[in-house]
């Protein structure tokens, strides 16, 4: 008996030592490299294209990429990123040469935004969106965006405020669990728009509507989304701009705790301006996409009422209450503002200067409760009707007093 307890002392000890070792290893070498790619392609950026690619690139990349203040694609801090993760800046993607994008080849950006593999080898951390199951007419439009005029994209030589620092978390991860997808072996096509169901499928797929909405990020199938655990089924813990978890919802066509109940009219009011059929607000991390159409919306929307059925009733987020806050800031924090614009007013935009862009009051009212009707692309929910009108006064003092900080 004692020989087979030195034995197994003697086992565990090479355990300890081999895992004691790796670890050494992963915080040595950090995020692993690999072969890069050589795909040979050069992108004809016909105006379609651009068009096309500026849509996804809105809704895929302008999230995270997107300067605050500038509204250009210069990189920005990943401030919805878990602490566990470390700190994370997002890249600058415009078309400047030293910085930017500008000396990269057009069979470089497809690989990386297929595998996650940079021109040098660099496996990108798992927070940075990768595209295996889009078309490659799809994809070729995000790149000839990419190219185009357009001033979110245009040569700015700067990089975002600071430096990636991952932890030994995210490192381990990405020598563990999270590697690069593989290149695909043939043509994708994208789905026929006149058959709903592919083409929704297709959209909630490659646009990561998946991904957010189903159980947890650690079990996502990034190849077949459908085996990703609880399926559109929500649940998924999330943070906003503050740390706060929000956990996403269950959009199964469950009546009682998904979407069984809406029209095809509410789905497409919420992703487009924000608005649940019971006049409460989306909250970010959710985001609004106005860039989809009237097609894409009517598929996702086909597509989600074939998604099997998941009963998981998510809580309402807890709506804080300071003691100390003035009544403007006690509205701001109750409605959820401080889930996009964070507490000093820097977060998905910059509210501070929401005061020099509607210099009266009623400007700004009037922004805050209707903004598509003034810019009809912003990613602002419209809260009229929402926030109750004896409010906005207080409201609009605090986003002053922000400004004025």
């Amino acid at each position: 008996m004692k020989k087979v307890l030195k034995v197994l002392g003697y086992a565990l000890l090479l355990v300890l030592v081999a895992a004691g070792a790796f670890a050494s290893y992963v915080a040595a070498t950090g995020i692993p490299r690999y072969p890069t790619g050589n795909v040979q392609i050069k992108v004809e950026p016909t105006p379609e294209r651009v068009a096309r690619g500026r849509k996804f690139a809105k809704m895929l990349c302008a999230d995270c990429h997107m300067n605050p203040t500038t509204r250009q694609l210069t990189g920005k801090q990943l401030g919805d990123l878990p602490a566990q993760f470390g700190v994370a800046f997002s890249k600058n993607i415009t078309q400047d040469a030293q910085k930017g994008l500008g000396t990269w080849t057009d069979g470089e950006l497809i690989y990386l935004l297929r595998t996650g593999i940079d021109r040098k080898g660099q496996y990108l951390p798992p927070w940075m969106v990768k595209l295996p199951l889009m078309s490659d007419e799809d994809l070729q439009s995000i790149v000839a965006f990419l190219r185009s005029d357009d001033p979110m994209v245009a040569a700015v030589p700067s990089d975002p405020a600071g430096t990636t620092q991952p932890s030994f978390l995210t490192k381990l991860l990405t020598h563990t669990a999270f590697k690069p997808l593989p290149y695909p072996q043939k043509v994708i096509a994208t789905p026929p728009v006149e058959d709903k169901v592919a083409y929704g499928r297709y959209l909630t797929s490659n646009l990561g509507c998946y991904s957010c909405h189903s159980a947890d990020f650690k079990t996502l199938d990034d190849l077949e989304p459908e085996k990703s655990a609880g399926y559109f089924g929500g649940g998924n813990p999330l943070e906003d701009m503050n740390g706060e978890v929000v956990r996403s919802a269950n959009i199964t066509p469950d009546d009682e705790t998904g979407i069984g109940k809406w029209s095809e009219e509410d789905l497409t009011r919420a992703l487009r301006t924000g608005i649940r059929p019971d006049k409460t607000v989306l909250r970010y991390p959710m985001g609004l996409r106005p860039e989809l159409t009237a097609e894409d919306s009517s598929a996702i929307y086909a597509f989600l009422r074939t998604v099997p059925k998941i009963q998981n009733r998510i809580p309402a987020p807890v709506r804080p209450v300071v003691a100390d806050a003035n009544e403007g800031k006690q509205i701001y924090l109750t409605y959820g503002c401080v889930g996009c614009h964070g507490k000093n007013g820097v977060g998905v935009a910059d509210l501070r200067q929401a005061v020099a862009h509607y210099p009266t009051d009623s400007q700004l009212i009037a922004w805050i409760k209707n903004p598509q009707a003034i810019k009809p692309d912003t990613k602002m929910p419209a809260w009229e009707g929402v926030i109750p009108e004896d409010k906005f006064p207080a409201l609009i003092a605090y986003v002053k007093e922000l400004g004025a900080q």
